[in-house]
């Protein structure tokens, strides 16, 4: 007994040692201390950990990741087994073999991922304070690695971390966005460096190219321009024998990631340590420019400019019949041949630019800019030119050989570069470029044959020129007519004066025979304004009609403001108007065709075999945010739809959606929070209740019936009203009550199924919510409302009741009518329409 007494304390402290070992905090792995599916490796700075993990609503799959160890809600940026779970295991181990090889396994041993590594003599695992997971060697003094995690990244860019190629072992660094929050598997999206002629980072779907980032310029990509006011950043560029990658850090106190999204974006942000949640600061593609290629060949692309696409100086649309439709996908073609035989030839300077499509360029930073001139000069094949560094005043020479594609230009942009066109000497002009020399010469002789050839044809061609410019006048001024509503927000007759429609006016004739004369069998609809027929041009574009009726009145006002505001209008998400026609007392809208319809149709009146699944629908929510975005915030003018609804979202080939309808849209002023009418008009459902009880509208209010559009898709049900006697009738109510008990899933669609992101499905309707709620200050904004759908972190609010409860419509009001229905509540007119 005293034996067994004095040896207690040994046998204790045993105990405690091997306790203390299993549950110290550690970064490493050893062949004798592998790492189990319950222990997760710590940086020695606390920043990052490293474990297993199970993507929410993925319980049969695990696998070893790396997430920031301070942040709450697990942010995973690095997977090692993401195409090879252990599946169907309750357990999983990550080991290090006795020469070096990194071993993912499950319970039974199988090995499900190894690192490949061999040959380390005393090798150990571990994780460094970047994040970086790495073996080496312990006895090495130089800190060299045998293989590292950051080689081999999954959908996140971190600070020190390259995307780009070795050149000595062929390794290709790229991002590829997981399949699904589930599923960490690559999708069909990735980002990666584009090493051929002058290297550029491009944003791919499949082996499409979707977006670029431009060459480097010295001090970051030619097309990310506001890189260069990101303080706490550091961007590095390697361009040599031995690597060509992108890499960066910040400020040690800051988090910071890239992140190829599984919708195909590429995202930066930043940890808001004190909001909890990652701030979206860039992102692309993020307007129409930005999609490759937005504009053909020559052609030069301008977001802020109506149409977007313009032909370089000393170029001409290729088709002009597309061009006149604002279809510039062809680009243009040259007005004058090169003269390179003579020397004629000269350079036309385009400043501002996101430098054409450079992977068939060819680079020499041995040259100067005037030695690149003169070599583009005695290249007969030389298109244009210019300098690839830009620091000091320009060095380095990049050359086009072959045509310029998916040119872009920038406003306001100090280091954006300078792109030299090639032209012939009857397309230049002495403002705008640089010349060989006697080119100006030759100028001024053909500037007067083409003078003196002018002169013959002006006085035969005036009078018809004269009768034309009349015409167009005419129409013109009848579209700019005043509005049946006069409204302090209602600024269309001042803000856009009719010299400045870029609209085409097409021909009645053309349009007949486009739709066949308007018959039965080409009908696709009929709505307020009048029917919708299916037409195709000459050209085989197909194109939607909407054709007044001449019994509408209120449908002459909608026909003068979508002429006056959808014109000025572009983005991906807006319907395309092609042109009008006022001929013959007819009042006629030209669209591009939407081969899906509307979006009603898949929510209400799809058939049983139609599959519409959630990676559709919220492609479909985000497409529509973004365009109300535009409308609210990025184009050119201040635009208060306020009658969005599911009939007035159409759909592509490709299901993007499409808001369309501007009927009912209005302008605001600059400083224009809000504004109000006696006259409103909209539909049954949507409207929101300052608009629908008040008469006031302001971007809220689109936020409101936003709201109301993001239930109907998740849910697939109708909301039959906004304002009802009978409680618990409509669909905010019900989903209302769902989300206070906790039920919010028992809304969605059956028709779903039951494979969809369960946190993403319950982040929209928590933005839908939000945006629903009865006070209009408790609303987001559009730009809140894409971050709040975009980040899988962010905090979001608790949503307040609805505007559903707290005001009744009158007895009187309530209709389930497919007419308008009018009313008058404290003198002002209300007309509701029931929503298709």
């Amino acid at each position: 007994m005293a034996h067994n007494l004095r040896i207690l304390p040994l046998l204790i402290a045993l105990l405690l040692i091997s306790m203390s070992q299993g549950t110290a905090i550690r970064d490493t792995i050893t062949p004798t201390q592998p790492l189990g599916d319950n222990e997760t490796l710590i940086s020695e700075d606390g920043t990052f950990a490293l474990g297993f993990f199970r993507p929410t609503g993925n319980t049969n799959n695990l696998y070893m990741g790396l997430w920031y160890n301070k942040i709450k809600d697990k942010t995973v940026v690095w997977v090692a087994n993401r195409e090879n779970p252990v599946i169907n295991s309750s357990t999983g181990f990550l080991s290090i073999s006795i020469n070096g090889n990194l071993i993912i396994s499950d319970q039974n041993s199988k090995v499900v991922w190894s690192s490949n590594t061999a040959n380390v003599t005393n090798p150990v695992a571990q994780l460094l304070n970047t994040g970086n997971l790495v073996v080496r060697d312990l006895d090495d003094k130089e800190n060299s690695f045998a293989w590292q995690g950051f080689d081999y990244p999954t959908d996140t860019l971190i600070a020190g971390m390259k995307l780009g190629v070795d050149l000595v072992t062929g390794l290709n660094r790229t991002l590829t966005a997981w399949t699904s929050d589930s599923d960490p598997s690559p999708s069909q999206y990735y980002a990666m460096m584009d090493i051929h002629g002058d290297p550029q980072l491009v944003l791919c779907q499949g082996s499409k190219k979707v977006w670029r980032t431009g060459p480097w310029n010295g001090f970051r990509y030619s097309g990310v321009p506001d890189t260069i006011t990101y303080s706490g950043f550091n961007f590095s560029f390697i361009n040599n024998k031995q690597e060509i990658t992108y890499s960066f850090t910040t400020n040690l106190s800051v988090l910071s990631r890239l992140l190829v999204n599984k919708s195909g974006v590429a995202q930066r942000s930043v940890w808001v340590e004190g909001g909890g949640f990652w701030n979206i600061f860039w992102y692309a593609p993020r307007d129409q420019c930005d999609y490759m290629p937005p504009c053909g060949p020559y052609a030069k692309c301008d977001p802020n400019n109506s149409p977007i696409c313009d032909c370089i100086q000393g170029f001409t649309p290729k088709f002009p019949d597309k061009w006149a439709f604002r279809d510039g996908s062809d680009g243009c073609e040259r007005k004058t041949p090169l003269d390179c035989k003579n020397g004629t030839d000269g350079f036309l300077l385009v400043p501002g630019t996101k430098l054409p499509e450079t992977s068939n360029s060819t680079v020499d930073m041995s040259l100067s800019l005037a030695d690149c001139k003169t070599k583009c000069l005695n290249n007969c094949s030389c298109t244009a030119y210019a300098p690839a560094d830009v620091r000091n005043g320009g060095s380095g020479c990049i050359l086009w050989a072959t045509e310029l594609t998916d040119l872009r230009v920038y406003t306001g942009d100090s280091y954006a570069q300078k792109l030299y066109v090639r032209l012939a000497a009857a397309d230049l002009d002495k403002s705008s470029s640089t010349k060989s020399h006697g080119s100006g010469k030759w100028i001024i002789i053909l500037v007067t044959l083409l003078g003196l050839v002018l002169l013959i044809v002006v006085w035969v061609g005036y009078l018809k020129l004269r009768q034309m410019k009349r015409r167009r006048t005419g129409a013109i001024l009848e579209i700019s007519a005043s509005f049946s509503e006069p409204s302090s927000s209602n600024q269309v007759a001042d803000s856009l004066p009719g010299k400045d429609i870029e609209l085409p006016l097409l021909d009645f004739n053309t349009i007949a025979a486009a739709t066949d004369y308007f018959a039965n069998a080409n009908k696709l609809g009929e709505g307020g304004f009048g029917p919708v027929y299916k037409g195709k041009l000459g050209d085989e574009q197909e194109i939607a009609v909407k054709r007044l009726a001449k019994t509408s009145v209120q449908g002459l006002d909608e026909f003068k403001n979508e002429v006056m505001l959808i014109a000025k209008l572009q983005h991906r998400n807006l319907v395309r108007l092609l042109g009008c026609c006022i001929e013959r007392e007819e009042r006629l809208l030209v669209y591009e065709y939407m081969p899906n319809k509307s979006l009603d149709f898949f929510l209400f009146g799809k058939p049983k075999d139609v599959v519409f699944d959630w990676e559709t629908r919220f492609k479909i929510i985000m497409g529509i945010a973004r365009g109300l975005l535009y409308l609210h915030h990025d184009s050119r003018l201040r635009i208060i739809h306020r009658d969005l609804k599911a009939s007035n979202v159409l759909l592509d080939e490709e299901m993007t959606p499409k808001i369309s309808d501007f009927g009912m849209a209005r302008i605001f002023g600059g400083d224009e929070a809000e504004a109000n009418t006696r006259k409103v008009v909209g539909t049954y459902g949507y409207m929101s209740p300052e608009y629908a009880m008040d008469g006031i509208f302001s971007q809220k209010s689109d936020v409101f019936s936003f709201g109301v559009l993001v239930l109907e898709i998740i849910t697939g049900k109708k909301n039959r009203g906004v304002y009802l006697a009978a409680p618990h009738t409509n669909l905010l109510d019900h989903v209302w009550n769902s989300w206070k008990e906790g039920n919010s899933l028992q809304m969605v669609d059956e028709s779903i199924g039951y494979s969809y992101p369960m946190n993403e499905v319950m982040r929209c309707i928590n933005v839908g919510l939000l945006c629903v709620q009865n006070h209009p200050e408790d609303r987001p904004l559009m730009s809140s409302v894409i971050l709040l759908l975009s980040s899988d972190n962010t905090l979001l609010p608790y949503p307040k009741e609805p505007g559903f409860a707290a005001r009744r419509v009158p007895h009187q009001m309530e209709t389930t009518s497919s007419k308008p229905y009018s009313s008058s509540i404290n003198g002002i007119t209300v007309t509701l329409f029931e929503g298709r």
